[in-house]
């Protein structure tokens, strides 16, 4: 095993004003990786999954997006809201969720369920 189970990439890159393909920063993408960082430490798993910034993805015209790897799973239009989703459904439980599908082949995931994340064992209190 790595030292990360599951690595979240959110784009983060910035075209200049008016291009056609947008950008995904000027859509909040630097907030969303934020509240993905937060809910990971939140939960617990930031020793198993990253929230990583990149830089241009290739897929600005379908931002904010974001790809969680190993698995390749490609999400665009992604707001603030679908954190906790995001997290929670495909991060731990390898659920693909159809709605963020970026909707181009191109960026098709190979299957709609991953294995499960195990989770670190909780702490219990200290003598």
């Amino acid at each position: 095993m790595g030292r990360f189970e599951r690595h979240v990439f959110v784009c983060t890159n910035e075209r200049p004003a008016g291009h056609p393909k947008g950008c995904c920063k000027e859509k909040g993408s630097e907030e969303i990786r934020a509240a993905l960082k937060s809910e990971i430490k939140r939960l617990g798993v930031s020793g198993i999954v990253r929230a990583n910034a990149s830089g241009c993805l290739d897929a600005c015209e379908h931002g904010v997006s974001m790809v969680i790897y190993p698995e390749g799973i490609w999400y665009g239009r992604v707001t603030l809201r679908d954190v906790p989703q995001i997290v929670e459904r495909t991060v731990l439980n390898g659920e693909v969720i159809d709605r963020l599908l970026i909707k181009d082949p191109r960026y098709a995931p190979s299957q709609m369920q991953f294995s499960i994340l195990p989770l670190p064992a909780k702490k219990g209190p200290t003598s």
